[in-house]
């Protein structure tokens, strides 16, 4: 992946015109961070705007009584919306971005991105196009936690993880961030399911048997 090329990588940059294209391209730079490493952390004030070209970055937040929350996923064609709000507000993270996989990111300066923000309405409307699909991903972490079943998250969690698969290395822990609960509620719910014959697991994995009897609870 060059500089030349990237912004038709993103939907959001691909339907720009290309003198805005053109600019992003001068300005920008790529990075890598390995799996497992931090790419942002609390406290921290972004100095620029990250494009995902390729792997997965997984945004939580910890609260005050060390219970963590995954908030959402960035995934390859997509920017940091977390990034993009503590930017617009010149404001300090206050979730964790930990690379799930190996990363490939394009990141935009900040000079850049004030530049374009002030002067460019294409860029302006993609960038608040983009932060409020995710406000709205957000409220519905913040509807779930606070009301949803958590047999109903549980199951649609695991059907996500898994995609394509049927093992899923993870841990009770793990999924408890996943959710926002406490891991006794998540091991308690995963014995439910194994006893009812929709998964099985192991130290580090769970096994998803019954990929129909976990989607029906999952849309009940």
């Amino acid at each position: 992946m060059t500089l030349v090329d990237w912004t038709a990588r993103f939907q959001g940059t691909a339907a720009l015109p290309r003198d805005v294209r053109d600019r992003l391209q001068r300005s920008a730079q790529t990075v890598r961070y390995a799996a497992g490493k931090s790419v942002f952390g609390p406290s921290n004030i972004p100095d620029s705007l990250m494009f995902l070209v390729d792997g997965t970055i997984r945004v939580s937040q910890t609260s005050e009584n060390g219970r963590d929350i995954v908030l959402y996923r960035v995934e390859a064609g997509e920017s940091c919306v977390l990034t993009t709000a503590c930017m617009l507000a010149e404001e300090a993270y206050n979730a964790e971005g930990i690379a799930e996989t190996d990363v490939t990111a394009i990141i935009l300066p900040r000079t850049s991105f004030d530049q374009l923000v002030s002067e460019e309405p294409a860029f302006r409307s993609f960038v608040f196009a983009a932060y409020s699909r995710r406000l709205i991903d957000l409220l519905r972490v913040v509807d779930d936690v606070a009301f949803g079943r958590i047999d109903v998250r549980l199951a649609e969690r695991l059907l996500g993880l898994a995609r394509d698969d049927q093992d899923i290395a993870t841990t009770h822990q793990q999924l408890a961030s996943e959710l926002g609960t406490a891991r006794e509620v998540v091991s308690r719910v995963l014995q439910d399911f194994a006893k009812r014959g929709l998964i099985s697991q192991t130290r580090g994995h769970v096994t998803l048997t019954d990929r129909a009897g976990l989607r029906a609870i999952a849309q009940s």
